[in-house]
């Protein structure tokens, strides 16, 4: 079975700042915390924001303290000055899509304009919209309630930024054949008619549709409307339990789009039941080839082996011989880390992989066996190869496992999390070193006794490609960093810089080893390894284009790049004798 997501599908522009706004002052500010009625139309994510002891406050006081947030859809202009005197810090996290339609509206009502809206009447975006209005303010959602306006003399038209576009077109025509002197403004926000155009694309390309997002949801309502105007089977949940396994059983192929306030982890969560409930059906092999990569995945096992293919690659890269305990000490280090640090951290995982974050509480004994028995083997080895190794060893552990205890956070809403987990961008760093330290620097001391400049190339080479892994996964997991308060690489500089930023740092390790063998630095063959960055240059180039997030498979592949300059380096080393 095939099941492809909408690249549009999830949170626009609009809700992610509004949810964005509301976790930051939770994390950050003092005293209560209130939203102006429901920041957005999503059950689950207002479950969250009441899980930060952020409140709703349906109705205005006369006096009120704390901070008050203006919800995506934007208030009338009296509201938010009745909050402001009544005592309140108010924070607008008003669209800048509806901000632009309000400027419209109040700009042409001042100069006396009857202002039409086309929208729902009780949407609070069209509620926020006639605040602006005044007495000039109609409303229409059907061509009955159009053809029952009065010809007014001067007029504008503008739309709800989530309206159904093909009726504003309607509207649009027949206001040119009725009323040519009336304006008309494009409102409808840009993600609004992707969304709409990319569902009537995907509802012809696969045999049934699925969208998420709240039922109460009007854009997501008309994403419903549109894939079962189609012809095809169409299924508006909002959750994963509602998804009707048994008729989607019957299809084989499914298109999964969803609504401007559908958070990824719930998007996840649905693709992720699918996965297991119907992906494999056609054939035992591929059921058991998608079984034992989800194995490997979520334990951390592949990643372990790519580790592994970093050490040997560091390894080759210094002129040191390959010996099995370099792959051994990178191998078992990493797999304790990653266990260690998902099997504490299953608080994030519940928003960034819900699938993990189950495979780790149903497999708690045996992963805790696993990181313990990994963790002990690493430092065996390192014992092995000598005192200094070991307690180098033991040093990074012991900090993989202060970085990971968690201690009770200060201030409404802040969860559990560590005092290094709250240095902004500190767990891509650490990762970063740690892998550059196990894979390049103790084959080097080992070897050399000392750093040579092909040591600290490879260390260099084999840290920055971490860097864009952990970074590359950490834009997936924006959202649950934000719920429980940790500032990641992407959450810092934005998830459009952070893939700028990888993308320039792949090219750079790209040209780094062919200059650096061109300078005597590295041996000759080190140019092949540019291959490894390039392939890596090229799967986030595809992802920034057609990706969502990364699954199973994604995953898989990013982690493959380090297996494949694993392989690079036994090729190296059997050519070269």
């Amino acid at each position: 079975m095939k099941i492809t997501i909408a690249t549009t599908a999830g949170f626009c522009m609009g809700v992610r700042r509004a949810v964005e706004l509301a976790l930051d002052a939770a994390n950050k500010d003092g005293g209560p915390i209130y939203t102006y009625g429901p920041l957005i139309h999503n059950p689950q994510v207002l479950a969250i924001l009441g899980q930060k002891q952020i409140s709703v406050l349906e109705k205005i006081p006369e006096t009120g303290r704390g901070t008050v947030i203006i919800r995506a859809h934007g208030v009338p202009p009296e509201d938010k000055q009745a909050l402001k005197d009544a005592g309140f810090k108010v924070i607008d996290a008003t669209c800048p899509r509806v901000i632009r339609v309000q400027s419209i509206i109040a700009r042409h009502a001042k100069q006396g304009f009857a202002v039409i809206i086309a929208g729902d009447r009780e949407h609070p975006e069209v509620r926020g919209l006639l605040g602006y209005a005044g007495s000039r303010g109609h409303v229409v959602n059907s061509f009955e309630e159009i053809e029952a306006l009065p010809a007014f003399e001067n007029a504008i038209i503008v739309a709800q930024t989530t309206q159904n576009t093909a009726f504003f077109e309607k509207l649009k025509q027949w206001a040119g054949r009725a009323h040519p002197h009336y304006q008309v403004f494009d409102t409808i926000c840009d993600s609004t008619e992707k969304r709409q155009a990319e569902v009537q694309v995907l509802a012809g390309q696969v045999d049934a549709v699925v969208v998420v997002g709240g039922y109460n949801s009007g854009n997501t309502r008309r994403l419903a409307d549109i894939a079962e105007r189609s012809g095809k089977k169409a299924f508006h949940v909002e959750t994963a339990e509602e998804l009707p396994v048994e008729e989607l059983t019957e299809c084989r192929s499914i298109g999964i789009t969803a609504g401007a306030s559908t958070p990824n982890w719930t998007i996840r969560q649905v693709v992720q039941h699918m996965d297991r409930r119907l992906t494999g059906k056609g054939g035992r092999c591929r059921r058991f080839a998608h079984m034992l990569m989800r194995c490997l995945m979520l334990s951390n096992l592949y990643l372990a082996v790519g580790a592994a293919g970093l050490a040997a690659a560091g390894t080759w890269l210094q002129g040191a011989p390959l010996r099995p305990h370099y792959l051994g000490i990178a191998a078992l280090y990493t797999l304790s880390m990653h266990t260690l640090h998902h099997m504490l951290d299953r608080m994030a995982d519940r928003y960034n992989d819900p699938d993990r974050a189950r495979f780790y509480q149903e497999n708690r004994y045996a992963l805790t066996t696993l990181a313990g028995a990994a963790g002990l083997g690493g430092l065996g080895v390192a014992w092995a190869m000598g005192p200094l190794f070991f307690w180098l060893l033991l040093c990074m552990s012991l900090l993989g496992v202060v970085y990971n205890l968690e201690i009770e956070g200060k201030g409404p809403g802040v969860e559990k999390i560590s005092v290094f987990k709250r240095i902004p961008g500190s767990k891509t760093v650490l990762v970063t070193l740690a892998w550059g330290m196990a894979a390049a620097l103790f084959p080097a001391l080992d070897a050399h006794g000392y750093f040579t400049p092909a040591s600290i190339a490879a260390f260099v080479w084999i840290s920055a490609l971490v860097f864009v892994r952990t970074a590359f996964f950490d834009i997936s997991d924006m959202q649950g960093s934000r719920i429980v308060g940790r500032e990641t690489i992407p959450i810092i500089l934005g998830e459009r810089r952070t893939l700028l930023l990888l993308k320039g740092v792949l090219a750079v390790l790209i040209v780094l080893p062919p200059l650096a063998a061109a300078a005597g630095v590295l041996p000759f063959l080190s140019s092949v390894f540019s291959l490894c960055p390039a392939a890596m240059l090229a799967f986030l180039v595809n992802h920034e284009r057609t990706g969502h997030f990364p699954g199973v498979f994604q995953g898989f592949i990013m982690e493959s790049h380090f297996v494949f300059a694993g392989l690079l380096a036994f090729i190296c080393t059997a050519l070269t004798g």
